[in-house]
């Protein structure tokens, strides 16, 4: 029996130094790369991609929510030299209005040839975001779209959430072979709404679980039906739609706070930047 405890004691104190380690692995996480921006470079292969457009690249920036005015000039000053095509941002810029009006003209600064387009997020008033956007040169996408060039239709929806997101209504200005890309802030959308005429949807809204386990595993209060009913399938990174058509799920670039900050563990901000790649149909 003393043989039995001492080894029951040594196992119980190896699960403590284990469990005890992992937890302080995610506090330094936590408060280091967890509050550094990750400049994500993504690479999306298309057959419907016209070979003018390969090389085509497209910066991604959604849920800024609480970030601070000297990292929103840090990603602008970033992305200035990253020789873009295009700027899409995702909503949810800030609950306050005059944070988000900030938020906006800041961004604004950021250069590319076609210009910057954005949506709303659950966090924004669409009214209050859209005059700000179209102050400083943006252009807001409610449930409509527009052809960015030859073959390229850039589309957007209102929020799954506060309003009537319309996917059919947003692409009824492209053609049958044109390449579009949709911005959804909330990927559910892309599980309710035909996306079959979709080629890629770029979203956000889900903070890569804001809190994870390693970055693999977000808990259920992190990822419950009040944030999406689909469970970790839009966590981040690439996943499919009803239709098996890609969307792409951004961690976002702020932090968040429930009355207080609310620390993004293994969930590293990020703004994403896409290029598009033709895909010679005879290769496959």
């Amino acid at each position: 029996m003393l043989m039995f405890g001492a080894k029951f004691k040594k196992i119980r104190n190896i699960i403590v130094v284990i469990v005890l380690a992992i937890a302080l692995i995610h506090i330094i996480h936590a408060l280091t790369l967890d509050r550094i921006i990750q400049y994500k470079e993504i690479s999306f292969y298309s057959q419907n991609l016209g070979p003018e457009l390969c090389g085509y690249r497209i910066a991604f920036i959604t849920d800024s929510h609480f970030i601070s005015e000297k990292q929103n000039w840090e990603v602008v000053n970033e992305l200035n030299n990253r020789e873009l095509d295009l700027v899409v941002l995702g909503g949810d810029f800030a609950w306050e209005v005059d944070v988000m009006k900030r938020t906006v003209e800041i961004l604004s600064y950021i250069e590319s040839t076609a210009g910057i387009y954005g949506v709303e997020g659950n966090h924004d008033s669409y009214r209050h975001l859209f005059a700000a956007m179209e102050a400083h040169g943006i252009t807001p996408l409610s449930n409509g779209g527009v052809h960015i060039r030859e073959g390229f239709f850039l589309a957007g929806v209102e929020d799954l959430w506060n309003r009537n997101p319309n996917i059919k209504k947003a692409i009824e200005d492209s053609n049958p072979d044109d390449f579009i890309l949709l911005v959804a802030h909330n990927p559910d959308v892309t599980m309710k709404q035909d996306t079959s005429m979709i080629d890629l949807t770029l979203s956000g809204h889900t903070h890569g679980g804001h809190i994870s386990f390693f970055g693999i595993w977000a808990p259920y209060f992190t990822m419950s039906r009040g944030i999406t009913a689909y469970g970790q399938r839009f966590k981040s990174g690439f996943a499919l739609s009803k239709d098996d058509t890609p969307v792409f799920v951004s961690r976002g670039a702020g932090a968040y706070r429930l009355g207080v900050y609310l620390p993004r563990v293994f969930a590293r901000p990020q703004v994403v930047i896409i290029t598009l790649v033709h895909e010679d149909k005879e290769r496959n």
